[in-house]
């Protein structure tokens, strides 16, 4: 699961008014190299809730020297939409687990692949 992935993801417990962002328990992350494109990256930054997306790579270990908060005109300094580029799409967790900040419902990620399916009670 790319941290691209782990921005958009909610948790959708029952009776859950805060379910982002889910925390993440990596037991195996993979960083694999994927070709640079500025522009997707540039299209992408206003989409990101900016704090989850510092919080999940400083957790995993991998802030690649983001900082905490974005700076005006950020998407035209190339060197910073390398670090960007490489924390959405290079880092990838492999083995863990999603946790819900509210109901401390765990997701589990297997392969690359979040479980967020739920069972009919907690629907």
């Amino acid at each position: 699961m790319k941290l691209l992935t782990h921005n958009m993801l909610t948790s959708h417990v029952k009776g859950v008014t805060n379910g982002f962002p889910l925390l993440i328990k990596a037991t195996e992350v993979k960083v694999n190299e994927v070709e640079f494109n500025a522009q997707f990256v540039r299209r992408m930054i206003p989409k990101l809730e900016w704090s989850a997306l510092v919080q999940a790579a400083e957790g995993l270990g991998h802030l690649q020297g983001l900082p905490s908060e974005l700076e005006p005109e950020c998407e035209n300094n190339e060197e910073f939409l390398k670090k960007v580029h490489r924390v959405l799409l290079e880092v990838e967790v492999i083995e863990g687990h999603l946790k819900c900040p509210e109901s401390g419902h765990e997701f589990p990620i297997s392969r690359g692949v979040p479980n967020m399916l739920l069972n009919d009670d907690e629907v």
